[in-house]
């Protein structure tokens, strides 16, 4: 689906706010009410817009303890890697799962309490999974830059 520039400036002001009114969204876009609503509509349907969620901040509800752990399977066949993906998609101590290329074969973004949760994550369930052959853990010290958003440059000519 082409995207003309209106359909980006909606794109761009949901992804700062989700909650803003049909009225408001139409405004600021500069359609009329019923042509946002359309529009929103296409862009839901055709799967550019996923969903809409709130954005919670992992340490203030006891979860900041973040890592971001390399996984290296055993074999590389269709089969280890469903059976890979299937077993993470249940951990919820999992938010973000890469399929990724180069030394491993999976990032993964992890949000616990603390490092005795991470170790507990560790021994009772990634380990678990059959096909693990390497985990390699680095903890977050610090979020320098943290963001969903998609830019587009709106103003750009021949986009």
């Amino acid at each position: 689906m082409k995207l003309d520039k209106t359909d980006k400036k909606i794109l761009d002001t949901l992804q700062e706010n989700a909650k803003i009114t049909n009225a408001q969204l139409a405004a600021e876009a500069g359609i009329s009410p019923p042509g946002m609503i359309e529009r929103v509509k296409r862009l839901e349907n055709s799967g550019i817009i996923k969903k809409y969620v709130a954005l919670v901040n992992p340490a203030s509800v006891g979860r900041g303890t973040l890592a971001m752990v390399n996984v290296s399977l055993a074999a590389h066949q269709l089969p280890s890697l469903d059976l890979f993906t299937e077993k993470i998609n249940k951990m919820e101590e999992v938010l973000e799962c890469y399929h990724i290329a180069g030394d491993d074969d999976f990032l993964l973004k992890i949000a616990v309490e603390d490092i005795n949760s991470y170790e507990k994550f560790l021994i009772e369930k990634l380990t678990k999974v059959e096909g693990v052959s390497k985990i390699k853990t680095t903890f977050v010290l610090s979020t320098v830059k943290y963001g969903t958003k998609i830019h587009f440059n709106i103003n750009q000519k021949n986009q």
